[in-house]
Order: C-alpha cells, then structure tokens, then sequence
C-alpha cells in the first residue's frame, strides 16, 4: 500500500500537494498537462525530493532512500532500452551489472516468454517493432521483481490496437505477479480499461482515487473541466 502523506513539491511558480493512500491493484492518475502527474511519480521513485512530506510503502517511510533501494520500478515512454545491447542483454541488467549466469540468463529467456518475445533475445533493439519494443522494457521491469510498478505513458506512442494490447498485458502479468500498478495516461479510455481505481491531478493537487466506474458516472467539477463537459 502506497501513502503520500502531506506532500508537497514547490518549484518557481508550480506547487503540488498529494495526502492520500493509494491501495488498488491498478490506479491510474489523469488530468491535464502540465498538473504534476509526472511529479507524482517521480517523487514515488526518488528522482525528486519533495519539499515536504513523506512517502511510505506498507508503512515504512521511504522518503529518504535513493531509487535503487526503493520497491519501485519504472517504465518510461521511450522505454530507456540501451541500442548497442542485445535485447536480452537488457533485460539481464535488471539482474546483474556483470555478465549473467545460467540462472540468469533463463530467467531472461523466461521474461521474453511471458511478454511474447521468445527466442528475440540475440536482436538488437532497432530490429524490434515498437509494440515489441515495449514488451522488452516491460520484461526488464517485471524482472526486477519490485512490489510497486510506476507506468508514465510508455504506450502513448503505439497505435489504439497495439496500445490496448500492452495495457492488457501489464494488467495481467501484474495482477498474476501481485504487483501494484500506478499510471500516467492522458486517456480516459485507458484508465476506464484496466484501472480499478482513478486519481485526478489538478489544481494543484493530487485528488484522492475513487473506483473507475464511480468517477466517471459523476464527475466532480474539477474532472468535468479536464474532459471538456463543462
């Protein structure tokens, strides 16, 4: 269980507060550009300080950890996969910085299985489609095997069909892994697809999560403004 509890960031003229517990499987934070969605997270994963407040998994405060020991993983929109490596070769730096064991290297071949890219691990990145370049960075985040999986935006680029697909994928090997999810989207479709949970950012703030079909079937103000049924 994720707790932001009175957090706040200020930088300039932007200030964003977030003081809730997020609990589901799957929630998903919408709301306009620029409103701090992003900066949610990254606080989340420690790439920013906040400037008050505390973050706490299943009650530790982990505010003060660097990002590399905290329960978290990330997949980003440009799915940060290394060009000169092979694709298994990136996938075994979530297990090791030296050249992988046998262990390792199954467990590599296992991750491509269980995203559909069997027997793609000698390919360079470039040689892979988007949609399967997508699959090897989210089997590089699942190998990491951390509680707390960050999405912000990774399938934004991808085509409807190919972008469903992947949030079907997350959503099932998440939920079969035990993993919670929280993600970006600019997509209400999205969030209405695979989420259990919706947070609004706006105003200033990140809003507490409310069940999906709640949210959308009546709307607060706030979330009317965002999707234009104001």
């Amino acid at each position: 269980m994720l707790e932001l509890r009175q957090l706040a960031y200020t930088q300039g003229d932007f200030h964003l507060t977030a003081d809730t517990t997020i609990s589901a499987g799957f929630t998903a934070l919408i709301g306009p550009s620029g409103a701090g969605k992003s900066t949610v997270l990254n606080m989340i994963a420690g790439f920013l300080a906040p400037t008050s407040g505390q973050v706490l998994w299943d009650g530790q405060d982990i505010t003060a950890l660097p990002p590399a020991r905290r329960p978290v993983s990330i997949l980003f929109q440009d799915n940060n996969l290394f060009p000169h490596l092979t694709v298994a070769a990136n996938l075994a730096l979530a297990l090791t910085i030296r050249r992988p064991d046998a262990a390792q290297r199954r467990r590599v071949d296992a991750a491509l299985a269980e995203v559909g890219l069997e027997g793609l691990g000698p390919r360079k990145p470039a040689a892979l489609s988007g949609g399967q370049q997508g699959r090897a960075a989210l089997a590089r985040v699942l190998l990491q095997d951390r509680p707390l999986m960050l999405l912000d935006e990774p399938f934004s680029a991808l085509g409807p069909a190919l972008r469903t697909e992947m949030l079907d994928l997350v959503a099932r090997l998440a939920a079969e892994q035990g993993i919670q999810v929280l993600m970006v989207s600019h997509a209400p479709e999205d969030a209405r697809r695979v989420a259990g949970e919706v947070a609004l950012v706006s105003h200033h703030q990140l809003h507490p999560p409310e069940p999906t079909d709640t949210l959308f079937a009546t709307p607060s103000a706030h979330l009317k403004a965002y999707l234009g049924d104001a």
